[in-house]
């Protein structure tokens, strides 16, 4: 399934893949491309069963030698399995936190110098002249080194594992978030480090003007269910919580 999400002349931002497994089996996961003119930044492009689907719905959009960067939010296998076959497609950087650019080599990469460590505090990546997108920290969520990357122009933030679903009921977008709670819950509770690291997150979302969250896993946020993810993070209790 693709679903172009904003299209605003020469800039786009699409959901390439919703839930996709193809010839992987494990966690359905979501991919997401951001186009501006002739160039592309991808989001945790997944293992190397996903490559050749992916690449052709991207092909429709832009060539893949323009992807320029590759963005991880953290370092599971759901997310970075199959770099090693985008790093050499597509020659992009790799833009991931410092706290998992000196393991990934293990992966044997064929280009690890376009490793790209992202600071602890986040910041801007300009993709190209004309075209940058913000790295925010979201650190121990559930990853020690996690970042989301927020596109100033749609307005649009890539969660990676926050906002994730176990499952869904197939449609994109989350109606009805009470009806969706179950769906996150126990993830989060067990998966987040704690209370305090949601906190500075959602604190730290709220310095952007976000109108979707696109998490990695399952429908996305806006509107009204978009504040009321926001506000039941803020005071969730989980992970390291129920060891007080």
């Amino acid at each position: 399934m693709t679903e172009v999400l904003f299209d605003e002349g020469p800039h786009k931002f699409i959901l390439l893949g919703f839930g996709e497994s193809s010839r992987e089996e494990g966690i359905p996961s979501n991919q997401y491309l951001v186009v501006h003119g002739a160039e592309a930044a991808i989001f945790d492009p997944g293992g190397s069963g996903l490559f050749p689907i992916l690449s052709a719905r991207i092909s429709e959009w832009v060539a893949l030698e323009k992807i320029r960067s590759i963005f991880l939010s953290h370092q599971d296998p759901d997310v970075s399995a199959g770099l090693n076959v985008w790093m050499e497609v597509t020659g992009a950087k790799v833009h991931l936190s410092r706290l998992w650019t000196r393991f990934m080599p293990h992966m044997d990469l064929v280009h690890s110098e376009n490793l790209v460590p992202v600071p602890d505090k986040g910041g801007t990546v300009e993709v190209v002249p004309g075209f940058s997108l913000v790295t925010l920290p979201a650190h121990f969520l559930h990853s020690p080194g996690q970042i989301n990357v927020y596109d100033p122009q749609s307005k649009i933030l890539f969660t990676g594992d926050i906002g994730a679903a176990e499952r869904s009921n197939g449609t994109i977008f989350v109606d009805d978030f009470a009806e969706h709670l179950p769906h996150i819950e126990a993830f989060h509770r067990r998966y987040m480090a704690g209370n305090r690291a949601l906190k500075k997150w959602v604190r730290e979302v709220e310095r952007h003007d976000v109108a979707v969250i696109a998490p990695q896993h399952g429908p996305l946020y806006r509107g009204q269910a978009r504040e009321d993810l926001l506000r039941w993070l803020f005071d969730l209790r989980c992970g390291m919580d129920f060891y007080e």
